[in-house]
């Protein structure tokens, strides 16, 4: 899609079509290779205003599925369509598109957000790569995002080490807010975090959700927490999706044993 067309506002930001992603296991031979099917034909979609959460089990390839969704993992087979269109990851003007249209929030901002720059840097580093504005309108931007997720001014001049954890995780997903995405993939997004700040984190990603009417992807392997944020709820085990349905409908009248098992498992969200 060229930047001067209109996307379609009515059907999916993100549609996969039978994705599948398949490696070669080392335990395999030349001749009788072991293969691993971490994503085996799943078909999902995402549109504005609406938060998709996605759980399973470690293994269960939801990350990978995050990874083809942002762009970073090109499919062994299946279509990945971008406002109804189809795209490849392999070409730089795809790539260039899926990064200012989808953004992503990582599970450990730690890691994430380079110790060095500061958070002012941060922010304004992914405008200065796509050419966005000029040095007062970035300087702009950046204020406006860190009022977005609840930062005060004055942690613009301060490097990631010198906040807490989920204040780190707020400078994250100011981050993935700065290109204006239509989608953002959030990936385990509260899991290094202390208990007493994850209900915040949560709740600001809701608040952000409906005040950007952004398209969103919650991925955990928590069930509580995706219930938590999720209008949709899709269950994956081995590579595929087995249940998928509305949040209220999949937690109180699951209709797969593995998801009354994650269910029968799973402890309540202050407590995990």
């Amino acid at each position: 899609m060229n930047a001067t067309e209109t996307p379609n506002t009515t059907g999916p930001v993100l549609e996969l079509k039978d994705i599948k992603v398949y490696h070669r296991a080392r335990s395999g031979s030349l001749f009788r290779p072991n293969i691993v099917k971490a994503v085996d034909g799943v078909n999902f979609t995402v549109r504005r205003g609406e938060t998709v959460g996605i759980v399973g089990e470690s293994g269960c390839g939801k990350s990978t599925l995050a990874s083809v969704l942002v762009g970073l993992q090109e499919p062994t087979a299946g279509e990945v369509l971008f406002h109804g269109k189809p795209v490849s990851t392999k070409a730089s003007s795809s790539k260039k598109t899926f990064g200012r249209d989808v953004g992503v929030v990582f599970q450990d901002p730690a890691t994430a957000l380079n110790p060095r720059m500061t958070i002012h840097d941060i922010l304004t580093d992914p405008l200065q790569v796509h050419g966005i504005g000029t040095q007062q309108s970035r300087d702009a931007k950046v204020k406006d995002l860190l009022s977005l997720v609840g930062l005060p001014q004055s942690a613009a001049d301060v490097t990631p080490h010198q906040v807490s954890g989920g204040q780190r995780q707020r400078v994250a997903i100011a981050r993935a807010l700065c290109l204006d995405p239509s989608v953002i993939v959030a990936d385990e997004p509260t899991s290094a975090l202390d208990v007493s700040v994850r209900a915040q984190v949560l709740n600001l990603l809701s608040d952000l959700k409906r005040e950007l009417n952004l398209g969103m992807v919650f991925i955990s392997h928590d069930i509580q927490t995706v219930r938590y944020v999720s209008d949709r709820i899709c269950v994956m085990y081995f590579g595929r999706i087995v249940e998928e349905g509305p949040a209220r409908d999949v937690f109180d009248r699951p209709a797969n044993d593995y998801t009354k098992s994650l269910l029968g498992a799973a402890p309540s969200l202050l407590h995990i």
